[in-house]
């Protein structure tokens, strides 16, 4: 059973940056359930509004959005002197090796894999404010030049930062495979408990006897036991019930 994740501050303000209104509305419940304090905008552009009027705590964006991206959205949050210090969590499919490079790139202090474990989520938020505090007076800027995929990169990131997205990422990875291992063992019991019937199956119109693949007529229900997981209970039908009590008169 999983220990219910509750919210370190009722007054955390986070700012959810999706172009989805399902997907937004969804992401808000799960925070306001904990107390924080939610608002929403519909596309990166909307978000740097919003950020300049009333400052957020964090800022939760899908990666894919029209206008202003979530790449983009973080990158001009991290470049900006009086916003970099707000985490981004970027919610993303991570279907390419290149979305972790822009991710240190654009400065992203997390990954989320879509769709996410509500827990997993509220984990993470957690994780961000617990260490914000502890990291304060870590002065660890630096920047380094990487060649990946065709293309140079230069990353300005701390490295709290680069080990954040990076365990992050791998913690997100790992958490998609238990689920897809969850999902392979229930396909495969499924498949262990289903037999199917397939072709032509003589059956002898009168006493509906089947003949099986080795030319012998065998009961309906001694054919079905072979082939299927079928069990049967014997009984008599109604109209056959009328037949045997005129037989017996």
């Amino acid at each position: 059973m999983k220990e219910q994740i509750g919210a370190i501050n009722p007054g955390v303000e986070i700012l959810i940056a999706e172009d989805s209104y399902t997907q937004a509305m969804h992401l808000k419940r799960i925070l306001q359930k904990k107390d924080y304090k939610v608002s929403m905008t519909h596309n990166g552009e909307e978000a740097l509004s919003s950020i300049k009027k009333n400052k957020p705590n964090i800022v939760v964006s899908d990666v894919v959005m029209p206008e202003v991206d979530g790449y983009e959205l973080c990158r001009q949050i991290k470049s900006s002197d009086e916003f970099k210090d707000i985490p981004v969590i970027l919610l993303t499919t991570l279907s390419e090796p290149e979305d972790i490079i822009k991710g240190l790139e654009c400065g992203a202090d997390h990954f989320i894999t879509k769709p996410y474990d509500e827990n997993f989520l509220l984990s993470h938020i957690q994780y961000i404010f617990y260490n914000k505090e502890l990291r304060k007076n870590a002065g660890t800027d630096f920047g380094v030049e990487i060649f990946f995929g065709g293309r140079k990169y230069y990353l300005t990131s701390d490295r709290m930062q680069i080990l954040d997205l990076l365990f992050s990422t791998y913690e997100a990875v790992l958490n998609k495979n238990r689920e897809l291992e969850q999902l392979n063992k229930e396909l495969k019991k499924s498949l262990e408990t289903i037999k199917t019937l397939k072709g032509l199956i003589p059956i002898c119109s009168t006493c509906k006897k089947i003949r099986n693949d080795k030319g012998f007529w065998q009961q309906l229900e001694i054919y079905l036991q072979a082939h299927s997981d079928a069990e049967f209970t014997h009984g008599i039908c109604p109209d056959c019930a009328k037949v045997y009590r005129k037989t017996m008169k």
